[in-house]
């Protein structure tokens, strides 16, 4: 009899809460020191051939694109031009931002601050994110963000692979 099998879907996932860097330079440091290992980290697995989904809170928004305001906040944690370039490196490394894949639209945000009632307003940051290694980029099939879904001050973000 031909039993049909399904493809292997072979990657690691990885869902991490990236470090806050806000409350103090010493914060920012560790922030910036974690970054740099687990990129070191993902880019010695990718050398030997391993898909991966890099999932989590980042806490950086990454483009003006990807926050209401960005030229007020560009001295803020968050989206300061160390933590910025960082993300860039990420690209460079041959990670893919999978929402933008997709949406290239403005106000597509992930996160609101609940003290300035910010989401009612949609005055938000999009700090979490899919990315993938660029091994994975034939499987991604979808991203998306679930503005809609309430119960924390960050909202649900989603990617479809098939394989």
């Amino acid at each position: 009899t031909n039993k049909i099998r399904p493809k292997k879907a072979d990657f690691i996932l990885f869902n991490i809460y990236f470090p806050n860097g806000k409350m103090r330079q010493e914060r920012l440091d560790y922030k910036m020191e974690f970054y740099d290992e687990v990129l070191k980290y993902f880019d010695s697995l990718k050398k030997k051939g391993k898909k991966m989904v890099i999932c989590g809170d980042y806490n950086t928004a990454h483009k003006e694109i990807d926050l209401a305001r960005p030229k007020e906040n560009e001295k803020f944690s968050g989206f300061l031009p160390i933590e910025r370039a960082w993300m860039d490196k990420l690209v460079a490394h041959g990670y893919v931002d999978t929402f933008r894949q997709f949406n290239q639209e403005p106000e597509q945000y992930t996160w609101w601050d609940m003290q300035t009632f910010a989401r009612q307003r949609n005055v938000g940051w999009r700090i979490d994110y899919h990315f993938i290694s660029e091994n994975l980029l034939p499987h991604l099939k979808k991203a998306w963000i679930m503005p809609g879904v309430m119960g924390s001050d960050h909202c649900p973000v989603g990617i479809e692979l098939a394989f």
